[in-house]
Order: structure tokens, then C-alpha cells, then sequence
């Protein structure tokens, strides 16, 4: 009776993880070829940039990495504007803002930078970008242990997407980012199932064509 039960307790605890384990495995194995690094990265109009946190009002040294692989496109005339994403929910904390800065003052022209100051979550970035931005092509732009989880979202909000994946050394912020990954997993995996809508949609945004008709100058 005691050996039946062990095995029983075996079995539940290997399906769980199968379970836990699955979005994970659906979102490497669905990334492709469409995951590579700044210099692998194919031209796209539009980075997508996803915010990751200030410092004393400054982006955090994950986001400044994130958005100097932005420069580095934009430099290199792979893409032609910037769509920085990020919280806004308070008036003493505005990631967008500090991202727009940032750029511009690393050489991005202020009106290639778009900001959307409601993307709260990944799924919400994604599909502002696709329904209130207009966004249909993209590189999108994180950290590795996160691009995956942007790439199928965009995917699945109709963004034709690759991701640039940033490295980072790996200490305990990045061990960190990558177990939230975990549970991310599972709520991408509902969010590209459901489409719910984001927190805040409102109204067709003109800034990322303002900035493209710019580039096309």
C-alpha cells in the first residue's frame, strides 16, 4: 500500500511539472530562427523596446542595455524609429519618459521616438503596439531570458517579430529574471489563447507614423 502510494505521489508530481513546464517548452520551441542577437538582427521600421525599471529616475543598467541596442540599430539604419513601452501609472514614476531621454541623448532624433506610456505587462506592449500604434514589423528588444516570452506575444497580437536578445552576466538579477519567467510562461501562454484586452487601449495613436514619415524624408 505504502510503494502505491509513493508511486501515485511520483506520477502527480511528474505531471505537474510536465504541466508547469509546457508553456516554457512552447516558447522555445516556437521562437525559431527569430531569436538572435543586435548584430543577427534583420531590418524591421520599428524597435520595440520593453521598459525594466528606474534608478533615481534613470533607466536601470538592464534597460540602458536594452536601449543601447536600440541606438546600435538605429545607427546602423536597420530601423527608423524607436516604440519605447513601459509604466506610467504614477506621476513619480514614468519609465517611457526616461527611455525617450535616453535615446535621444545617445543620438535618436526625438520625433523617431514613440512612447506608450501604458504597456503594464508584456501582452499589453504587444498588442498597443499592433492596435493602437500601428505596428506590423518589428525587432523587439530585452533581455534573453525574456525575448521569448515578447516574441510569441507579439506573434500572437499580429506583429510580425524578430528579438534581439541582450546579454547580460549572470548574477542574481538576471537568476531572478529568468525564475519570473517560470510563471510568465504560463500567463503568455494564456494571454496568446484569450487575447484579452489590455489595461488601458483608447484611441489610434498618429506618433509612430509621424516618425516614419520623418524617416521617409
Amino acid at each position: 500500500m505504502r510503494r502505491a502510494v509513493q508511486r501515485r505521489l511520483f506520477q502527480a508530481v511528474v505531471a505537474a511539472s510536465a504541466v508547469a513546464l509546457a508553456p516554457m517548452s512552447w516558447l522555445w520551441l516556437g521562437a525559431g530562427d527569430r531569436v538572435g542577437t543586435v548584430a543577427q538582427a534583420p531590418s524591421a521600421p520599428v524597435a520595440v523596446v520593453f521598459g525594466a525599471g528606474l534608478f533615481d529616475g534613470k533607466p536601470s543598467p538592464y534597460l540602458a542595455h536594452r536601449l543601447d541596442a536600440a541606438v546600435t540599430l538605429y545607427q546602423d539604419h536597420r530601423i527608423q524609429a524607436v516604440l519605447v513601452t513601459g509604466d506610467n501609472s504614477r506621476t513619480d514614476y514614468d519609465e517611457t519618459d526616461a527611455m525617450r531621454t535616453y535615446l535621444v541623448e545617445h543620438g535618436v532624433p526625438a520625433v523617431r521616438v514613440v512612447e506608450d506610456y501604458a504597456g503594464f505587462d508584456t501582452w499589453d506592449s504587444c498588442i498597443r503596439a499592433r492596435k493602437v500604434f500601428g505596428v506590423e514589423q518589428a525587432v523587439l528588444i530585452s533581455q534573453t531570458f525574456h525575448v521569448r516570452r515578447a516574441l510569441a506575444l507579439c506573434q500572437a497580437a499580429g506583429i510580425d517579430s524578430y528579438a534581439v536578445g541582450v546579454d547580460e552576466g549572470h548574477n542574481a538579477t538576471w537568476y531572478y529574471g529568468g525564475l519570473r519567467e517560470l510563471p510568465g510562461a504560463g500567463k503568455a501562454a494564456l494571454d496568446a489563447l484569450l487575447e484579452p484586452d489590455p489595461q488601458f487601449l483608447g484611441d489610434r495613436e498618429p506618433g509612430l507614423g509621424r516618425a516614419l514619415a520623418d524617416a521617409a524624408r
